[in-house]
């Protein structure tokens, strides 16, 4: 299938941005440490974090937990250098098939970029819906989020959490259909705060996020309804074991806002575990309950994950 001209320019701006952070950024911090004297020192990939401390990728493309974005940046880069990652994730329920492929880049462990594109595929049930077996919905995601302040990983000492605020600005190319199912806009931006604490001694890690959002399933059905066309702050929260070094098991919860009147919307848990093999390739296989779906529940499967990154 040919790629939509409006996926084509939100990865082209993608792209157009992170080779501009490849370029200025970890060359900016190395002129400043150089007091702008010598030779600049261009630092691109340098894996200097802890393994497993750059997360997963969100389904949204983000980095944190599977359903959730955390305060932590994508890859493994430090504050002198850059990390990314690129993943693609499945959802299987007994109606749906939920895919979502991405990058993301965080650059000086300060600020991440990202883009995703999510596809949702009615299967058999689209039959049913009066679509057609196999109509598909889809939605691009073009995010950033900002570390504020604290340190998860090296301010073990602090009761501090690390801190990042994030939007994701969200574009669903069926517009049509999900203004004529109720939606108000086809088109949305989502704004989050996340907090991740990172406890070392006790191998556990906690993230809370606050989401303010109108997004229908995420977005895939449009934005507000009949039933709520405000933005609403949803509550999304992760809890993550490191049993070694390279397996972490957790479980997560995501709130929804139901503003459709023609199917309600459940909120969202998980329980996962996920492997890093090393820094460069981790995986993730979780049960996933997603609620009622386009009249049609519960959608109770299996989420499987591969991310390969620096």
């Amino acid at each position: 299938m040919p790629t939509p001209p409006r996926r084509l320019a939100s990865m082209v701006a993608i792209a157009a941005s992170l080779l501009w952070a490849t370029i200025s950024v970890p060359l900016a911090r190395a002129q400043a440490t150089d007091g702008g004297a010598g030779q600049d020192r261009l630092v691109l990939f340098d894996s200097a974090k802890l393994l497993a401390t750059g997360g997963v990728s969100q389904l949204e493309g983000a980095a944190g937990g599977g359903l959730a974005p955390w305060a932590l940046i994508a890859g493994y880069g430090s504050r002198d250098s850059l990390g990314g990652n690129a993943h693609y994730t499945v959802v299987k329920t007994p109606n749906f098939l939920l895919q979502s492929e991405g990058v993301a880049l965080g650059v000086a462990d300060r600020v991440e970029l990202s883009f995703a594109h999510e596809a949702l595929d009615t299967g058999s049930f689209g039959a049913t819906l009066g679509l057609g077996k196999g109509y598909i919905f889809g939605e691009d995601i073009v995010g950033a989020k900002v570390r504020l302040f604290g340190d998860a990983i090296y301010a073990q000492d602090s009761l501090i959490p690390q801190v990042a605020v994030g939007a994701m600005y969200k574009a669903a190319d069926r517009r049509a259909l999900v203004l004529a199912l109720g939606a108000h806009d086809s088109a949305g931006v989502d704004f989050y705060l996340a907090s991740t604490k990172l406890i070392l001694d006790q191998s556990l890690l906690v993230n809370a996020t606050l989401r303010m959002t109108r997004a229908n399933q995420l977005g895939l059905l449009g934005f507000g309804g009949p039933r709520d066309n405000g933005y609403r702050p949803e509550f999304e929260g992760s809890v993550a074991y490191l049993l070694n070094r390279h397996v972490a098991v957790g479980a997560e919860y995501r709130s929804k806002p139901d503003n459709l009147t023609f199917a309600h919307e459940r909120d969202w848990y998980d329980a996962f575990v996920a492997v890093f093999f090393d820094k460069h390739v981790s995986g993730t296989l979780a049960f996933v309950s997603l609620g009622s779906i386009a009249t049609s529940g519960p959608q109770n499967g299996v989420y499987f994950s591969l991310q390969i990154g620096l």
